[in-house]
């Protein structure tokens, strides 16, 4: 459903804060092991998700990636719209550009209550909720290195 940027983004992500949850800093080697990412693109998406403050990163020993405790939490639309933007969101399933209420598409009833369920979902967990479901045992275990 997402590009390969978001899957790993969100992944990376989800990683990060539960290593953080174990008082760890986990390095960029280590995360693209854990989320089975290529090594310099991980590095690369990691790099824009610090730069645009979602997390930080600190060099040298201690150092590693961590989330700002005092932060709110991080929804994964948030994630979503920064490495793909937000047409998934608002776009056609069938992929037209005008496509609305008064010019629909074939698929545009039954998208349109999908499209919403994915918003309401993106927007109600956050990357700390669902490394809490991982730590918990409710999902993820095998690919967040748990």
């Amino acid at each position: 459903m997402f590009n390969k940027e978001t899957e790993y983004a969100l992944r990376g992500m989800v990683y990060i804060q539960v290593q953080n949850l174990k008082d760890r800093r986990p390095g960029i080697a280590e995360i693209s092991t854990e989320i089975e990412a290529p090594h310099f693109f991980t590095a690369k998406i990691l790099q824009r998700l610090v730069k645009m403050g979602f997390v930080n990163s600190a060099k040298g020993k201690g150092g590693g990636f961590y989330f700002d405790p005092d932060k709110s939490e991080l929804p994964l639309k948030d994630i979503i719209v920064a490495t793909e933007g937000g047409k998934i969101f608002t776009g056609c399933g069938f992929g037209m550009k005008h496509c609305d209420e008064s010019n629909p598409c074939p698929l545009h009833s039954q998208y349109a209550s999908i499209r919403n369920e994915i918003t309401k979902l993106v927007t109600e967990e956050t990357v700390q909720s669902l490394a809490r479901k991982t730590l918990e045992g409710k999902g993820g275990s095998s690919y967040l290195g748990i």
